[in-house]
């Protein structure tokens, strides 16, 4: 105001000189006033000047909800003076308001717990006994060995093995660390929701952590409040507060006896505008989670089912590892075993103690290696992997994964229970057709006045939605949900209706929000000028409001009363409108002059007109409902429209065949499937293709039947009413456009684009995860069984283990990290979409999987066993030849059954390769990492340099794991029914 003032006076004073300095003489007028117009919001000074208000003592005042100190601040309204903040107009939404805000009061973000290091992970893989026992072998060989060979020789086989172990740790810690990275990353974004505020007079969606001390933030049903802070206005406001008090008792907020508002809690009724007070670790909800430490890795179903399976495996191989330490034992105290030059290992007492330790250490080594080869730890690795791999890459095509398990879970789905509106229409709405009593009204009419004003008022008072008038655009901006926007567009536009206007001359007594079990809403109205008329609006579905109503007017304002044809007519009307797939509205109110009732009129009512709203179908709907059908998974829409919208939406999305016959059954509505009994609905609800004008009860239901009949049920919702057909299906999938907070918080996946088509992907995703999880199964266990047999026959045969622990942990990597990598990271292909659902009880190893295992396990261990045997008298080499031999032949076997395992019963293991490049780059680097460890790393491997022929009888002995699998895949497999 002082920079204000002054800058007034300079600007007078220049212009006085400016006409006193005037050369002419003129007469000066003298006005009695003057005017000047401020336009305040061009000028951003930056201010430091603190609040009139303490922000602990809001803090405090909301937790504690202490009215007390609310009066004392002298109200809602008063506190808002005192935070500078507009009643009607809100903050200013200039930046350095804004900020200002944020410096004093702080931003609304949670400080959470710090997330785990990367040395975390190293350490948490230190702990693996199976890694300590190693380890310890380790150490206990290196240190023999430099007592025996010196540090220049006599480190080789316990550093190697050190090295080895070291390796695979931090292969494994750098995957775990960034796949935790990824989880918190998706996590951080599911917490970002959008919240409207009023700002500089209009509604607009800020992020939440966006949201400032002193914003006034509308609120509706299904929000979660972003903040703590107190109730302004509004009508019908219940709060359901569980999450921070754990009763499940909806709480009524009101300006008198409970105005206040808690962050993270949910509305649950009704809408109102508060002020915000205190934001992030201010707030309760703040003060709750600083101390809670969220973790997000949550053990999914299939993580489980491989967890007890790598407890089976590692049982077996603790069985194998204890037989072979056993009999190498025996053997060699029994001087059973040779070295390399054909000499006796034991022979009593001659044997030095470091000789005898050296092989102790070295028999032990080898059986841990075996348990760690044994035991499958990947698999539980390469969930992980994939899923990460996933979320990533679903979160590119429109779904945002909140439940990791609902990605594998997906991929069972055999039965969706689809919304209509916004999932397989477009959620543009328009009004296409206006009908008043049986005349249908064309663009430009002319209407009666008095009908216009009652349509103004039963339109924009009867609302959710907002209008604002920009100075700078002739159209005004429409916000609230579709069908309001589209209602409010139509009265702006059509009837001329200035929503101030009416507003100034009407008086709000009392609400009824929009309720889905009743399809309605209404306000009780009394207008401020002349008559003093109470008025009772409604507005709601067609045939609900039309039952209200003993009247009608037509197109000249006069009311006509209902008779038996005339309904008849109306409602053919409306079932034609519904037939071209319209949603009809229809409005309807009922004047008094006596006193306020304390409820609406429901009955006697006058009918004001029916709207018709076109929502087209999403594009691609069409594909990807017949994308489902192929795959076996069936479609069930439920909507609350009647049943002839919903048959013409259904047959235009290819839900209902319009060329076939229709079961008796196809079609039902809401109220007719709760009626059935328990028995009617279990024998029906597979037949059902389309439920209409049903209740959130009936959805619930729906999916409970299904249940029941051992489907796995995934269910779309966008409203706070869908939460509990949400959280009881196998996969909830809330929209991300229109869903309320409610439904995404009780939702599994959120499709950001509110789109039909991105619930088939997910599918897709889903069945991709399962597929490729049981890829790399096939590809694992075939090693785990070949190296447990291989390393068992060798030491009980020979006392020798042909595989050393440098090379089976080398092996074992290649398992772990890089094949779980190089399978878990397939993309889905659409032949996923040709094949039947998992569904609950189909085995994670099928037979299948169990026919391509067991055959390339038994070629590997008879082609091993054969070179174990015969090896030197076929390529007259010594022992560590023969042995460098098998190692190589191992590894390459594996590189071959790699590309085997990317298809487990297709001939064609070499379709879709080129797409998968980081197949191709593993692959790659695992047969150069191999050819580094035989011919260069011959001291910390334990090999010699191979001959081009031995690399060439190698490479062969793997490359005919190709043949030999398409040849068993020409096998027919019998399977279950």
């Amino acid at each position: 105001m002082a920079l204000n003032a002054i800058t007034f006076v300079k600007a007078l004073l220049q212009v006085s000189n400016k006409a006193f300095n005037i050369q002419t003489p003129r007469l000066l007028r003298s006005f009695s006033y003057l005017a000047i117009d401020v336009e305040q919001d061009h000028v951003h000074i930056p201010r430091e000047k603190p609040f009139d208000v303490d922000p602990k003592l809001l803090g405090r005042m909301v937790r504690d909800k202490t009215l007390e100190s609310l009066t004392q601040f002298g109200g809602a309204k008063e506190l808002a003076s005192l935070l500078e903040t507009d009643v009607k107009r809100g903050v200013s939404d200039s930046k350095d308001d804004l900020d200002h805000r944020k410096r004093v009061f702080g931003v609304n973000m949670f400080t959470k717990p710090p997330s785990k290091c990367f040395f975390s992970f190293v350490l948490e893989s230190f702990k693996d006994t199976t890694i300590i026992i190693l380890l310890a072998c380790a150490v206990l060989s290196l240190g023999f060995g430099i007592k025996q060979h010196g540090w220049k020789e006599g480190w080789y086989d316990g550093g190697s093995i050190i090295l080895a172990v070291i390796l695979v740790i931090v292969v494994s810690s750098v995957s775990n660390f960034n796949q935790s990275r990824q989880f918190r990353k998706l996590s951080a974004e599911s917490e970002n929701i959008g919240v409207e505020v009023v700002r500089g007079g209009r509604r607009q969606s800020v992020s939440i952590y966006d949201v400032v001390v002193g914003d006034i933030a509308y609120l509706k049903i299904g929000d979660q409040v972003p903040a703590d802070g107190v109730f302004l206005e509004g009508y019908s406001l219940k709060v359901d507060e569980s999450s921070m008090t754990g009763e499940s008792d909806h709480v009524n907020v009101n300006a008198e006896t409970n105005p206040f508002l808690l962050s993270g809690t949910k509305i649950s009724d009704g809408f109102a505008y508060m002020i915000v007070t205190s934001v992030g670790m201010n707030t309760a909800w703040g003060e709750m989670m600083g101390s809670i430490a969220r973790e997000v890795n949550e053990e999914t179903p299939l993580q489980g089912r491989l967890n007890k399976l790598t407890s089976a495996i590692g049982k077996v191989g603790l069985l194998v590892a204890a037989l072979v330490l056993v009999v190498s034992m025996i053997r060699y105290f029994t001087g059973s075993t040779r070295d390399d030059f054909g000499n006796r290992e034991f022979v009593g007492r001659k044997t030095k103690f470091d000789d005898v330790m050296n092989a102790v250490v070295g028999i032990v080594a080898a059986a841990v290696t075996i348990v760690v080869v044994a035991i499958p730890e990947g698999l539980p690795l390469a969930v992980t992997l994939t899923l990460a791999y996933s979320m990533k890459k679903m979160m590119r095509d429109n779904a945002m994964v909140r439940r990791i398990s609902a990605c594998e879970t997906m991929g069972s789905a055999t039965t969706i229970c689809t919304d209509k509106t916004g999932t397989l229409t477009m959620n543009e709405m328009q009004v296409t057709e206006v009908w008043v009593g049986k005349e249908e009204i064309a663009e430009g009419a002319h209407l009666a006045p008095s009908l216009v004003q009652l349509l103004k008022e039963g339109i924009g008072l009867n609302t959710a939605g907002s209008v604002y008038n920009t100075p700078q655009t002739s159209q005004p901006e429409i916000s609230g949900s579709p069908t309001e926007k589209a209602l409010l567009s139509w009265a702006v536009g059509d009837l001329g209706m200035d929503i101030d206007v009416v507003k100034q001359h009407c008086e709000i007594i009392h609400v009824e929000t929009f309720n889905s079990e009743k399809k309605r809403s209404g306000i009780l109205m009394r207008e401020k000028r002349g008559s003093n008329r109470i008025v009772t609006h409604w507005k709601g579905a067609a045939e609900m409001i039309l039952g209200m109503c003993s009247s009608y007017y037509d197109q000249t304002g006069e009311i006509m009363i209902f008779n038996d044809e005339e309904r008849v007519q109306i409602e053919n009307i409306v079932k034609g409108m519904a037939t071209k797939s319209l949603r009809c509205i229809a409005f309807a109110q009922k004047s008094s002059n006596g006193k306020v009732c304390e409820k609406l009129e429901e009955t006697e009512l006058t009918l004001l007109g029916i709207l018709g709203l076109k929502d087209p179908c999403r594009p691609g709907v069409e594909a990807a409902v017949e994308s489902c059908r192929n795959a076996g998974v069936k479609i069930k829409m439920i909507t609350g429209d009647n049943v002839h919208t919903a048959k013409a939406i259904a047959s235009e999305c290819g839900i209902l065949d319009p060329s076939e016959e229709l079961d008796g059954d196809a079609v039902v509505e809401g109220f007719q499937f709760r009626n059935y009994s328990h028995e009617e609905r279990m024998d029906k609800v597979d037949r059902i293709r389309v439920m209409a004008r049903s209740s959130p009860f009936d959805k619930l239901l729906m999916v409970q039947c299904l249940k029941q009949k051992g489907h796995v049920v995934a269910v779309t919702g966008d409203g706070t009413n869908d939460a509990p057909a949400l959280k009881e299906a196998d996969i909830g999938l809330s929209m991300g456009i229109e869903g309320t907070e409610v439904a995404k918080e009780s939702s599994d996946i959120v499709i950001l684009d509110d789109n039909f088509s991105s619930v088939v992907t997910v599918i897709r995703w889903g069945r991709c995860v399962y597929k490729n999880i049981q890829k790399f199964i096939q590809f694992q266990l075939t090693v785990n069984v070949a190296a447990l047999v291989i390393n068992f026959v060798a030491a009980v045969s020979s006392g020798k283990v042909p595989l050393t622990a440098v090379q089976l942990l080398w092996v074992n990597l290649i398992m772990d990290t890089l094949g779980a990598l190089a399978l878990a990271t397939e993309e889905p292909t659409d032949d996923l979409m040709k094949m039947p659902p998992v569904g609950r009880v189909e085995p994670l190893i099928t037979r299948v999987m169990w026919k391509n295992l067991i055959s390339q396990a038994l070629y590997q261990v008879l082609v091993l066993l054969v070179l174990q045997f015969r090896g030197r008298s076929i390529f007259d080499v010594t022992e560590k030849v023969k042995n460098t031999i098998i190692f190589n032949a191992f590894v390459l076997c594996q590189v071959f059954n790699e590309f085997n395992a990317r298809e487990l019963e297709k001939k064609n293991i070499f379709k879709g390769l080129g797409k998968n490049r980081l197949f191709i780059a593993i692959v790659s680097l695992t047969i150069v990492l191999q050819l580094v460890m035989v011919e260069f790393l011959k001291k910390f491997a334990s090999t010699e340099r191979l001959s081009w022929e031995q690399w060439g009888v190698c490479v062969s002995i793997g490359a005919l794991s190709w043949p030999i699998g398409l040849l068993v895949k020409c096998i027919p497999v019998v399977r279950k029914k």
